[in-house]
């Protein structure tokens, strides 16, 4: 990725988890690589001159090699789709449980008027 870029995003998370991204989602083999040619590459402005440690910008994992990216890439997203329906089936059946309990309190409450 071209850390450089206007676009780029970096977030560190509490496990040690590095993701980085395009913002605008045009770099097809992102967190390796960005499109040579990007129609939308701008350079950061505010930290052009900046030099970053290693706490900062921790390095990028090895990119894979040969046509393994778009294999990759794709099997990861046919994951995430086939885990998306019972997802959401998930916190449905949790929504109309709370449902239920907040309509069970309510019939419950003791100096309601009948």
């Amino acid at each position: 990725m071209r850390e450089e870029c206007k676009h780029f995003q970096s977030r560190t998370y509490s496990s040690g988890e590095v993701a980085r991204f395009c913002e605008l989602d045009l770099a097809p083999e992102a967190p390796w690589r960005c499109p040579d040619d990007c129609p939308r590459y701008e350079r950061r402005l505010a930290d052009a001159g900046w030099v970053h440690g290693t706490l900062v910008e921790p390095a990028v994992e090895s990119e894979p090699t040969g046509n393994g990216i778009g294999q990759l890439l794709d099997d990861a997203e046919s994951i995430v789709n086939a885990a998306g329906p019972e997802v959401i089936a998930e916190l449905e059946r949790k929504r109309a449980a709370e449902r239920r309990e907040l309509a069970n309190r309510r019939s419950r409450w003791p100096w309601r008027r009948r």
